[in-house]
């Protein structure tokens, strides 16, 4: 069987480019690398800390749908931490930042932080055990 290395990118279907380049750069703390134009989406690339990549799409014309977890496709993204201390360091950059999230959560495999981008797009910073 041929291998792979893991993820290289994930991109997410977003409804306006700009307010979500925004959102995902002050909220990750990292700046777009890039970006294509490409007839019927634009798209932005952020570098990640990890070497992969997280792409922000946007489709012309988009459909303008909200993101939802129980429809087939992603169900969240996470992000990984350290620690669990980290994770009140995310507490308070989202606090910082007007971002509604869940607090931290515990469970016995790890835990997390659950917010939501512009479009509703799930998204965690986690800590496992």
């Amino acid at each position: 069987m041929p291998s792979f290395a893991g993820i290289d990118h994930i991109a997410l279907s977003v409804t306006d480019l700009e307010v979500s380049l925004d959102f995902y750069e002050r909220v990750l703390g990292v700046q777009s690398d890039g970006g294509m134009t490409d007839g019927p989406f634009t798209r932005r690339v952020l570098p990640l800390p990890d070497g992969s990549h997280l792409g922000l799409t946007q489709h012309h014309p988009g459909s303008g749908h909200p993101f939802d977890p129980t429809n087939p496709g992603l169900d969240h993204l996470g992000f990984s931490c350290g620690s669990r201390d980290a994770l009140s360091q995310w507490v308070d950059h989202l606090d910082a930042l007007g971002v509604v999230h869940s607090g931290v959560q515990d469970a016995e495999y790890g835990s997390a932080l659950s917010f939501k981008d512009p479009d509703g797009n799930a998204l965690e910073f986690f800590a496992p055990v």
